[in-house]
């Protein structure tokens, strides 16, 4: 009941400590009969008036004796329950890190954001109970009435008999319910996720619902999710209040019994005061373990529950194999044959070719949704499972290291996130082991340097995603800590999209300066950025319709032909319409 081998495998660590919990708890309850029997004797010598100082003395000492020893376990025993949780956090946390390491930077396309946020934080927490409490508590409360029988029986074997016959009626109204609080804190915990990934979008997005007045609408669909997991949560605790109740009554009730029958046994004579007494008092003992492993239950069905969750996060696929293959940078162009690839069924790129070499500028232009950023999170690696061949060198991308393709490619996009911490840390991030000394330089590149001069250098403060810089700040200084990655194959994906035109003219300039050790790949929307390129591939509906320079491509017309028009006539009705 309740015991999942697999999660306890897990965490083998835990299993120390939860049996070290249970020794404890143990002794504690042996010496507790004794000090019961104790009592008992000298209230019998009271009764039967022959009360003596030894009777008093051995009863002081049995009492000093057993409560300094429960005093020991008790403390024994939180400590072992702290030591289990802290084991199983520590391990479960590093087993989460570790496969969101190796499912690598396309994780997010298996699992939510929001929702591994919520299974390493509460989820884990939940199984704190679950490993600190419950486990030890459950074979404790096994434990105990067989040894209480086993003392009592010596006493009365027919009310210890009676006592022991009562205790499996609670693990059975346990069972009871267990099928149908597992299936309701699985709605549980599918109604806290969904409400966690709202809440992380809604905030994500809270600008752009102000910006559009959609925040209303946005909280009126938060507040009836909210109101379905409120639902959802009275449903548990009433679940838990009502069985909680009926292990009540089976406690106290089986106690009563208990307590009954040694009373009818002491008058019929058939056992002594002591025996009697010794009965009543221990009686209830017979059922609290199981009354409070009742109570554990309910959090513990909660973390089972979170640990499906946290199970299927930890059995997603991770990258196929342990990959070696390495690339560098004298590996050749990056080519891509026959190139293919779907979103859930939506064929995004149809079967395309393209090449990148060294030294040169190579755009990859066309309208929204025609698969231009595909193209660059496959050469990422984000985007996996793709079909055809991306060869770099001679080496298929498909089995190189993550790590590798990280080392040897840095995607520069309009949206790099800039991190909380200083101008340096964020530089530090390209190259962890850059000096101030080469940092300057890359900021001169950016032309950003004068800037931070003006303010606290390389110590100046970045807010959360650095909102404390305008749009044009921050491109540039995520282009130089690209700079600092320096690696031999640059990807600029809408690098200069929503930014000045000055800070845009700058970047444009940088990127093609790099061509001199460099292979760029230029990802743009605008045609203007790519005149300088060496080579441009026009993209359509996911397939290449026209490749060359710029100049051919305007000779021959077309898509491009097309795309070019369209754009200066609306830049010529802009500039106009400033006039």
């Amino acid at each position: 009941m309740m015991i999942n081998k697999r999660l306890i495998g897990t965490v083998p660590d835990s299993v120390k400590y939860i049996r070290k919990n249970v020794v404890c708890q143990w002794f504690g309850l042996i010496v507790n009969v004794g000090m019961i029997f104790s009592i008992g004797y000298m209230l019998e010598g009271l009764i039967t008036q022959n009360f003596d100082n030894k009777r008093l003395i051995l009863t002081a000492a049995a009492a000093v004796i057993a409560i300094v020893v429960r005093f020991l376990c008790t403390l024994k025993v939180r400590e072992m329950s702290y030591l289990a949780s802290k084991s199983v956090k520590k391990t479960l946390r590093e087993m989460i890190y570790k496969r969101l390491l190796a499912l690598g930077a396309s994780y997010n396309s298996k699992t939510s954001t929001a929702e591994v946020v919520q299974m390493t934080a509460e989820g884990v927490e939940q199984l704190e109970t679950y490993f600190g409490s419950y486990l030890p508590q459950f074979f404790y409360s096994l434990l105990s009435p067989l040894t209480l029988f086993a003392i009592l029986s010596v006493v009365s074997l027919k009310s210890a008999a009676v006592l022991l016959a009562c205790v499996p009626l609670i693990p059975l109204s346990i069972m009871a319910v267990q099928k149908f609080a597992k299936k309701l804190l699985g709605k549980y915990w599918g109604e806290y996720t969904s409400l966690g990934d709202s809440f992380l979008e809604n905030l994500q997005g809270l600008t752009t619902l102000k910006i559009y007045q959609a925040d209303e609408h946005k909280h009126k669909e938060m507040n009836a999710e909210a109101e379905k997991f409120r639902r959802i949560t009275m449903k548990v605790l009433t679940m838990q209040l009502n069985s909680i109740t009926i292990m009540d009554l089976i406690a106290f009730g089986g106690a009563a019994l208990g307590i009954v029958i040694s009373i009818l046994e002491y008058r019929a004579g058939n056992i002594g005061f002591m025996g009697c007494f010794s009965m009543i008092m221990l009686s209830a003992d017979f059922f609290l373990p199981l009354r409070l492993l009742g109570s554990f239950f309910h959090i513990a069905m909660n973390g089972m529950a979170a640990s499906d969750k946290i199970f299927s996060l930890l059995g997603l696929p991770a990258k196929e194999g342990e990959k070696t293959t390495e690339i560098s940078a004298d590996d050749g162009p990056i080519t891509c044959r026959d190139l293919r690839f779907s979103y859930g069924g939506r064929e995004a790129i149809r079967g395309i070719g393209m090449e990148f070499p060294r030294g040169r500028v190579t755009a990859i232009v066309g309208e929204s949704g025609c698969g231009k950023s595909t193209i660059a999170a496959i050469l990422m690696g984000i985007n996996k499972d793709y079909g055809g061949s991306v060869m770099a060198g001679s080496v298929e991308l498909s089995s190189v290291r993550e790590e590798s393709i990280m080392k040897n490619i840095t995607l520069v996009s309009h949206n790099s996130y800039l991190f909380m911490g200083t101008v340096r840390d964020s530089l530090l991030m390209g190259s962890p082991a850059a000096t101030d000394d080469e940092m300057w330089p890359v900021l001169e590149a950016v032309k950003l340097a004068g800037f931070l001069r003006s303010e606290k250098g390389l110590d100046t403060a970045l807010s959360e995603k650095a909102a404390n810089l305008s749009g044009g700040q921050c491109q540039r200084l995520a282009l130089a800590r690209a700079l600092l990655h320096d690696s031999p194959v640059y990807i600029f994906d809408e690098a200069t999209s929503n930014i000045d035109v000055e800070s845009e003219n700058d970047i444009m300039e940088l990127v093609r300066s790099l061509t001199e050790t460099k292979t760029v790949i230029l990802i743009t929307h605008r045609l203007v950025n790519a005149i300088h390129a060496d080579n441009i591939y026009v993209m359509k509906a996911g397939e290449v319709v026209q490749s060359g320079t710029h100049a051919d491509l305007l000779k021959r017309g077309g898509t491009y032909r097309t795309l070019w028009d369209t754009q200066q006539n609306l830049e010529n009705y802009a500039r106009g319409g400033q006039v």
